[in-house]
């Protein structure tokens, strides 16, 4: 059975858009009617960026830096007039040490590309969507929820993403939901080149269905979920 949305008059905001999920999410927004603005680091011509630059409104934004942050959001609700979806897709996996091996500098770039995009992007439109009663969604990861050899810093970054999650959930009871979705195996050109393609793994098309569920009216009794989305993966 086919769902279908419309976020027609609805502005979102995905973050790390020019990517394999963040790409699938803005153009399942855009196919849905809504006003889609992408931010990422870098643009929609980049070689390895994977959406469609017709599909977005793009702002270039390093959402590391609060400044920028604070910049792209003002944008965004400057040029549009409101914000009604944030969708934390900004993100990236790094392991394959045990801890007592991990460079410190690899735990602060994780937990800066995980968790602290996440938790600016949402602090800087969090004030935006309670105007409008809306949604964010995040994405952690199925493996968030325990431990694991050789990517622990990944795990925890992404553990702390449902965390921050509930508790955007319990601030905004009734005004603004948030969610998180748990991907296990994404079906991408990066884990195809990392590892052998495997038939089970999940297409971003069918994760951005979820993120579009989670955001339509149709979820309004669901907030501070964790949602797998990672079918036999």
């Amino acid at each position: 059975m086919d769902a279908s949305f419309d976020f027609s008059g609805n502005v979102a905001l995905v973050t790390g858009a020019c990517g394999a999920l963040g790409s699938a999410v803005a153009a399942a927004f855009a196919d849905a009617g809504a006003t889609v603005c992408g931010t990422d680091i870098v643009s929609p011509d980049d070689e390895d960026a994977q959406v469609d630059a017709e599909t977005i409104e793009f702002y270039r934004g390093d959402f590391t830096d609060e400044a920028d942050v604070e910049r792209v959001v003002d944008a965004v609700v400057d040029d549009h007039g409101r914000l009604d979806a944030l969708v934390n897709v900004a993100g990236t996996w790094r392991g394959g040490d045990p801890i007592h091996e991990t460079d410190a500098d690899l735990f602060d770039f994780l937990f800066d590309v995980n968790l602290k995009t996440m938790f600016l992007a949402s602090k800087h439109a969090l004030p935006h969507l309670q105007e409008t009663e809306g949604a964010v969604v995040s994405v952690s990861a199925r493996s968030s929820l325990e431990g694991g050899e050789g990517d622990g810093i990944y795990r925890a970054s992404k553990a702390g993403v449902r965390l921050l999650t509930e508790t955007i959930a319990a601030e905004n009871l009734g005004t603004v939901r948030a969610n998180a979705v748990m991907p296990s195996v994404i079906d991408t050109p990066m884990n195809r080149e990392m590892m052998t393609p495997d038939e089970s793994w999940v297409d971003p098309a069918d994760i951005a269905d979820v993120v579009l569920f989670l955001c339509s009216d149709a979820a309004t009794v669901t907030s501070g979920a964790a949602v797998p989305v990672y079918g036999e993966a």
